[in-house]
């Protein structure tokens, strides 16, 4: 699988509670597009990362840190004059939080559609979307566009998560660009606000009904604590919820989620399998903080599906 999108230093507070107590922070690789990358490259599949860092010491951290996890990143340059993007976490007590972004002029600015290789894209079984590069600004809606139309005309799957970020652009600017993309889908992964700004509706089954009208065949709609309903080949199944054993770090759970369903998909599981192993990631992360370092190996997950022992010893 294959992913589009802008990488950020991510700096985690040393503390949980209001930032502005905060005086120390520990340096993470984060970005929604990259997090599933990162998560579909432990589970053992061939991934790769389209973008644009800084020519700066944080760029080239996070280049070190995707080529450690396996991903390979030759669609993935330097840019002078444009800093690699930030951003810094609020944690509370109870594993909830917010997000501040420093990403105005981020690297991705300089990337257009005629940048995008077009052998890569066809020969990737899956490109992974989401909302969050397009509403960064520059050209990434018109990259996103080109990317959908290449991965269309090569027949590669393609999966989309609206990932609306309010702190990024409005509603209304989300759903007109958002809802552009969704003839293009194969794979809708979404939360309940997300498509209620995208379709008007929360409900799961109305999100199920509004997602068949707009031509897309596979579904899931992540409810978070309540678990998960999916949609796959004429069949909805809702899956219970897996509650992780603390929640620490709510960030990244939806990534976590998107990744196990995205490995299912890939390897044809039946809707029961994958909304089960998707569920499990999603709960395994939000018990680690970071965007990312909650994402487990395929082994980890099966250990805590019950289908491996532990060897401790």
């Amino acid at each position: 699988m294959i992913t589009i999108g802008d990488a950020m230093i991510t700096l985690n507070p040393s503390i949980a509670g209001p930032m502005r107590f905060v005086s120390s922070f520990d340096r993470k690789v984060g970005g929604a597009e990259l997090n599933v990358a990162i998560g579909c490259s432990r589970l053992g599949l061939k991934t790769g990362w389209i973008s644009r860092l800084g020519n700066d010491e944080f760029g080239r951290f996070i280049y070190n840190f995707v080529r450690g996890e396996g991903i390979d990143p030759s669609e993935v340059n330097f840019v002078d004059g444009y800093p690699t993007s930030l951003n810094f976490k609020e944690v509370m007590e109870d594993g909830s939080g917010r997000t501040f972004y420093y990403r105005e002029k981020s690297p991705t600015q300089t990337m257009t559609s005629d940048d995008l290789n077009e052998d890569y894209i066809k020969n990737a079984k899956l490109l992974h979307v989401t909302g969050v590069f397009p509403a960064i600004g520059g050209n990434n809606v018109s990259i996103i566009q080109r990317a959908l139309e290449i991965a269309k005309k090569h027949n590669v799957l393609v999966s989309f998560d609206p990932n609306i970020r309010l702190k990024l652009w409005n509603k209304q600017q989300a759903k007109e660009t958002l809802s552009e993309f969704l003839p293009y889908v194969d794979i809708l992964l979404t939360g309940e606000e997300e498509a209620d700004v995208l379709f008007g509706v929360s409900d799961p089954d109305a999100i199920i009904e509004k997602s068949k009208e707009a031509g897309i065949s596979t579904i899931a709609v992540k409810l978070g604590e309540r678990g998960s309903v999916g949609h796959k080949e004429g069949k909805t199944l809702y899956a219970n919820p897996i509650p992780p054993s603390k929640v620490v770090d709510t960030v990244g759970a939806g990534d976590g989620f998107d990744t196990g369903f995205i490995y299912g998909i890939l390897n044809e599981w039946s809707l029961e399998k994958i909304l089960k192993f998707a569920n499990m990631i999603g709960s395994m992360v939000v018990s680690i903080s970071g965007d990312n370092e909650g994402l487990p190996y395929l082994e980890e997950v099966e250990i805590q599906l019950g289908e491996k022992d532990r060897v401790e010893r």
